[in-house]
């Protein structure tokens, strides 16, 4: 399992009955997890303190009860050896959502480390590259941000207008500001087409696509029947140097070796190198295990 286990701003406190605590900066959450079947005692002193909780309705969807928790705050994720041209560390703007959501997912952060390296390694060695890479799905930037302070050029690709504004906004927070990042209000497929008509190609691709989604046209993305055709499709725009490509996945069905799968396939019979393909997760205080937060598959030329 792949561990993001840098955080300071970030933890989970405990989990039980379905439940997870996490402090998020100075405030406390408590939010559903489907993999928390165990029911243990609520012994961490958070379970009474927190400023927020989100409970799940037996018909779908929930809601949030606050306590004493702000409309907007931020965290900041360090790492100085992937992230150089950072201002020190990444700052990311929180707040609660839709269907449980602050606007980040914090196990990502050991992925964010793993393709920081490989971009800077790359300009280590080929000081006047320009490391060109596209992040799918691309939400709030957590990714992006990662890439672009790695040093790289960075195309962020998100169906949602909210989304692409808000990681403009943790962009700037993070003094990104400048960094050479494209947004763009789009769906993935459709770019991706478009983009393989234009010859462009990449360097490294991220893709964290959801379950199911919706473009800006209505266009359905159910990942199961989708994301096979779309991994192979992505592929196409891959450079003949190109150093990654990252899949990430938080459906059950598919599992760490499903992942590693489609990535020999599409990508390694082609272009050689190497597939790895792990479950992710984040460490927890009081029992000192780690709690699982979906797989990722990654390969490396």
């Amino acid at each position: 399992m792949w561990i993001a286990s840098d955080w300071t701003d970030y933890e989970v406190l405990d989990t039980s009955n379905g439940e997870k605590l996490e402090r998020w900066g100075d405030y406390i959450l408590v939010r559903p997890d489907p993999q928390v079947i165990w029911d243990t005692p609520h012994n961490h002193k958070g379970w009474k303190q927190k400023n927020g909780h989100y409970h799940r309705s037996a018909k779908g969807g929930g809601e949030w009860e606050f306590f004493d928790l702000p409309n907007e705050w931020s965290i900041s994720y360090s790492n100085k050896e992937s992230f150089p041209t950072a201002q020190g560390s990444l700052t990311f703007h929180l707040k609660p959502f839709s269907f449980k959501h602050t606007g980040l997912f914090p196990e990502q952060a050991v992925n964010w480390n793993w393709f920081g390296a490989k971009i800077r390694n790359a300009l280590k060695k080929e000081p006047g590259r320009q490391v060109k890479v596209l992040n799918l799905f691309a939400y709030t930037g957590g990714a992006t941000l990662s890439a672009a302070a790695a040093g790289a050029a960075v195309t962020h690709v998100d169906a949602s207008k909210g989304m692409v504004g808000w990681a403009k906004e943790n962009a700037l927070a993070s003094g990104l500001g400048d960094a050479p990042i494209r947004y763009l209000v789009d769906d993935c497929v459709k770019f991706v087409e478009r983009e393989i008509r234009r010859g462009n190609k990449y360097d490294g691709i991220i893709m964290d696509p959801p379950s199911y989604g919706r473009g800006p046209k209505g266009e359905i993305w159910k990942i199961e029947e989708s994301i096979w055709p779309f991994i192979e499709l992505s592929s196409r725009l891959l450079s003949e140097n190109a150093l990654f490509f990252l899949i990430n996945s938080y459906t059950t069905g598919l599992q760490p070796a499903v992942l590693s799968y489609m990535l020999h396939t599409a990508v390694a019979k082609r272009f050689g190198g190497h597939v790895e393909a792990e479950e992710i997760g984040l460490p927890v205080t009081e029992s000192g295990l780690i709690l699982p937060c979906g797989a990722s598959g990654r390969w490396e030329h």
